[in-house]
């Protein structure tokens, strides 16, 4: 069995045990027949997407919260797994160190800004905010007439929704760690 099928077979037996529905229950609210279910469970079929589809759509969850594993009680980043995004001919560097996902809604950066380095962001969703916090040189932040200015040891905290820029200032390498943190969009 593949791991996406793995995953996909844990997840949906995990869901209907919690949700205390039978076989018979999720082949009713998904239309499919409760022999291929069974066997998707055990492992012994491997399910086209349109099944996947299916079984989503009747659950009224999304694909993802069944192809995706769930996240361990731990997890240890390495630096030499990180992946570096970056701006300004290199002297803005991003390492998404935890990525954005759902179930957390923030993710986390460290970032490295060269002597000069300067990023012009764009606005975040509605309500987002940024916390930033440097452990070496200094970070100017500017966002509608704000500029903030912070060095090694201090944070800034501010509303990320309308244009924003990063610039180190100094003549040193700063660096920082910034959460991103996403409000949680409600219903209208």
């Amino acid at each position: 069995m593949t791991e996406i099928n793995q995953t996909f077979s844990n997840n949906l037996k995990q869901y209907r045990e919690k949700r205390n529905l039978s076989l018979d229950n999720i082949a009713s609210l998904t239309g499919v027949s409760k022999s291929m279910l069974a066997q998707i469970e055990k492992g012994s079929a491997n399910p086209t997407i349109n099944t996947v589809w299916k079984i989503a759509n009747g659950l009224k969850i999304s694909f993802t919260e069944l192809m995706t594993a769930p996240e361990e009680d731990f997890e240890v980043v390495r630096e030499e797994k990180l992946s570096v995004l970056t701006e300004d001919d290199g002297h803005y560097r991003n390492y998404p160190i935890f990525p954005f996902n759902d179930q957390r809604g923030f993710e986390i950066y460290r970032i490295e800004l060269d002597p000069g380095a300067f990023l012009q962001a764009e606005p975040h969703p509605s309500g987002t905010q940024e916390f930033i916090t440097v452990f070496a040189g200094e970070i100017e932040v500017e966002f509608l007439d704000q500029k903030l200015i912070a060095k090694a040891g201090e944070g800034i905290r501010f509303k990320a929704d309308t244009k924003h820029s990063y610039h180190n200032p100094s003549d040193k390498l700063t660096t920082i760690n910034m959460v991103i943190w996403y409000e949680t969009q409600k219903d209208i």
